[in-house]
């Protein structure tokens, strides 16, 4: 009988950007590891890379790193983008499930890169299909859809909200690294998979709200390709959801009657060319 999938060997990823939009964004530091599976980790330390552009303030406020300590210390851009997708590759290729907070703005990012520089993409560089990928923000919002924010400033559905909920260790000074947020990624992950393999009785009552939705916890109690369909339908959901309410009267200020919300994961599409 095959272990559950959050006993296996987990590859948690994550960027750290100059950006919020994976189309502008360029890395800065990357984080890719390999936890659990019965096996010693592989605790790589984080990779700096040099932009080659100005790292606006507003970037520096969330990760710390400046243009200047870049351009001292980190790997020239081109460069280190491919040793970031080489390793990354090489989970793909070993078929170690990829494990992110929101890893769709971080594999949409490095495809980016990739193309940036001339690179073959993801999936060329592994000779396969991204086929296994767990996304804590995907599965967060499917458990714990009307899950409210925690204040102004901190969301719903934000690593730190999620790992205050799974009871995930979390360090404020310590956020906001690639290697930090990784790894609190792949320990919410496995308390994730550790509770929805538990009899439906006996699993802790996390999730917000009157009514006891533990049973949605049986959706993650899946193979990993059964768990990567589900993911993809339910961040194709989510985006919908979030589209409809963008363009209603509910939204508010934020209100856009031609809001349009991408659905796709783990990776975005390129948007299209115009002539």
């Amino acid at each position: 009988m095959t272990a559950p999938w959050y006993l296996g060997r987990l590859a948690p990823f994550d960027l750290e950007t100059t950006a919020p939009n994976p189309e502008e964004a360029r890395i800065v530091e990357a984080y890719v590891g390999y936890v659990g599976g019965g096996l010693e980790p592989i605790d790589r330390e984080p990779l700096l890379v040099d932009p080659g552009i100005e790292v606006p303030a507003e970037a520096t406020a969330i990760h710390g790193y400046t243009t200047e300590h870049l351009r001292e210390h980190g790997d020239p851009a081109d460069a280190g983008v491919y040793i970031i997708a080489t390793a990354v590759a090489d989970a793909i290729r070993a078929q170690v499930p990829l494990v992110g907070q929101n890893i769709r703005y971080d594999l949409t990012v490095l495809e980016r890169e990739l193309a940036r520089y001339e690179y073959p993409s993801l999936a060329e560089l592994a000779g396969r299909p991204i086929s296994l990928v767990i996304d804590t923000l995907v599965l967060s919002k499917y458990l714990d859809r009307w899950r409210r924010r925690v204040s102004a400033e901190q969301g719903a559905h934000v690593l730190k909200t999620t790992a205050q909920v799974f009871g995930v260790s979390w360090v404020d000074q310590e956020a906001h690294g690639a290697r930090y947020d990784a790894l609190v990624a792949a320990r919410v992950a496995w308390h994730m998979g550790r509770i929805a393999h538990m009899p439906l009785a006996q699993r802790p009552r996390v999730l917000s709200g009157r009514d006891d939705r533990r049973h949605l916890f049986d959706d993650l109690a899946v193979d990993l390709p059964t768990l990567f369909a589900n993911q993809k339908r339910w961040a194709a959901e989510q985006a919908a959801s979030y589209q409809e309410w963008l363009r209603s009267p509910k939204a508010g200020e934020k209100r856009d009657v031609n809001a349009v919300i991408s659905g796709e994961w783990p990776i975005q599409a390129a948007p299209a060319l115009t002539p």
